[in-house]
């Protein structure tokens, strides 16, 4: 099966969607950056924070915009400032660089932000994979005669390396009864080559995020596992810097105050926001009029089984030495 140029073309343009590609850039000393501070006024007065909080073109963030097109942001107090970025290491060096205060990752990234010491906590779940609607699929090619799990043991899988996406796919596959050796990985960094090989069947394999994984499969690759039945391992949450966090505790909360309201909307209709799913380019045109938009989670954090599990895998990947602090890392206090 041949992708089309036009449709391929788009997925090029946003090769950059779902933070799971990239690990995160540990952060530097960023004291001195410009971050969202209290500023007070010559009559003493404390002017209203504003957050710069770096995005990606990902389902994940519809709240956000959701509660900046409702005006929720301003109606809990709290300025909020977006900051599109291209890549999960863009977003990362600007988190380190104190020019971000806030963003959607998952909790390997702030791992690794923290492995030397805390930089940021994570606040709140932003996605998480639910019945029915999962987050990240491990498709076969329709050319590959693949229907179901077992037929994935000892073919190559194409993945993002030493990403929440590798993750997933060998805690998927463990679940179906994998051994360590049944698994077999094969580096595709880029999620258009991904797709452009699932389609040939070239590839054999392959992980992506929703929606891509729907316009994969729209092209013909076959769905074998999700995570829809494991929303512990697939899930992605909304991250601060704690610098941030320390500083302007109750801006925090208000945004998130206003991200729950938010969420509250678009599960109630989320007909109405297929606007904002094109105008910021989270799900590809093909997909607008057919993409069912996924109900996102009440307020809570990662637990701390779901912490360690990672943690462990993180540790046997050799991408950490060390135990990173669940208590240091998960900050649950901000939520409304």
């Amino acid at each position: 099966m041949r992708l089309l140029r036009p449709l391929f073309v788009f997925v090029f343009a946003i090769s950059f969607i779902v933070s799971a590609c990239a690990p995160a850039v540990p952060a530097a000393n960023a004291g001195d950056a410009e971050s969202a501070t209290q500023v007070q006024s010559d009559a003493g007065a404390v002017e209203q924070v504003t957050l710069k909080v770096a995005v990606l073109p990902i389902i994940d963030t519809l709240p956000m915009y959701v509660a900046q097109q409702e005006g929720l942001f301003a109606k809990h107090g709290v300025n909020v400032e977006f900051v599109p970025v291209a890549s999960a290491p863009e977003r990362d060096q600007l988190l380190a660089a104190g020019q971000a205060d806030g963003t959607i990752n998952e909790i390997l990234s702030v791992m690794l932000f923290n492995k030397d010491q805390v930089q940021m906590q994570a606040v709140r779940y932003a996605l998480r994979p639910t019945e029915g609607y999962g987050h990240f699929f491990i498709l076969a090619s329709a050319k590959s005669g693949i229907t179901t799990p077992d037929g994935l043991k000892g073919v190559e899988i194409g993945v993002s390396q030493g990403t929440v996406i590798e993750y997933v796919t060998e805690r998927l596959l463990q679940a179906e009864g994998f051994s360590t050796d049944d698994i077999k990985t094969i580096a595709v960094p880029k999620i258009p080559d991904r797709m452009a090989l699932l389609a040939s069947g070239e590839l054999n394999a392959g992980v992506l995020p929703d929606p891509l994984a729907s316009l994969a499969v729209s092209q013909g690759a076959v769905i074998v596992a999700d995570d829809s039945a494991h929303p512990e391992y697939g899930f992605s949450v909304i991250s601060f810097r704690k610098e941030v966090i320390d500083a302007n505790p109750d801006a925090v909360r208000a945004f998130l105050a206003a991200v729950e309201e938010a969420s509250d909307l678009i599960n109630l209709d989320p007909k109405k926001y297929t606007n904002v799913l094109s105008e910021q380019k989270l799900v590809p045109p093909p997909l607008l009029e057919t993409y069912k938009v996924p109900p996102f989670p009440d307020q809570g954090v990662p637990t701390e089984a779901e912490w360690m599990d990672a943690l462990a895998w993180a540790k046997e990947k050799g991408m950490l030495t060390t135990d990173v602090s669940y208590a240091d890392s998960v900050n649950g206090s901000l939520l409304p």
